[in-house]
């Protein structure tokens, strides 16, 4: 799929499907959320360019993966505890406020992380036991 800002909810309407015929609907709402972070990071490592999803079921659980063609390693940025006072609102910034996703990956997932493709590139995954 293209890296653009529908890519997200391309991704969790295809994992809605796959979970729904695996009779794992009880762990969408941790799919989607996994899923939309991970295409989201995705976008922001390569916009316009070709992404790939893959949402699959293996014995170990369900494992959600994204490759861009990016090499860089996905990176957790510092948190930082935002109020109403260094929340950032001005339209240039409107949607720069983040750096919770991989955390929040991290905390759902049974396990996560990535790999380099030996074609180029790198995937970025996480395991969901259903």
């Amino acid at each position: 799929m293209l890296a653009s800002k529908a890519a997200p909810g391309l991704a969790r309407t295809l994992t809605r499907t796959r979970l729904d015929n695996w009779g794992c609907s009880h762990i969408s709402d941790d799919a989607f959320l996994i899923a939309s972070e991970l295409i989201t990071n995705a976008v922001e490592a390569t916009p316009g360019k070709e992404i790939r999803y893959q949402c699959s079921r293996d014995t170990a659980g369900v494992l959600i993966a994204v490759w861009d063609a990016s090499p860089t390693p996905p990176r957790v940025h510092p948190l930082i505890e935002l109020t109403l006072d260094t929340l950032d609102v001005s339209e240039e910034n409107w949607d720069d406020n983040g750096g919770r996703g991989l955390p929040i990956v991290t905390a759902l997932a049974t396990e996560c992380g990535h790999t380099p493709d030996p074609s180029g590139g790198k995937w970025v995954w996480a395991r969901l036991k259903p």
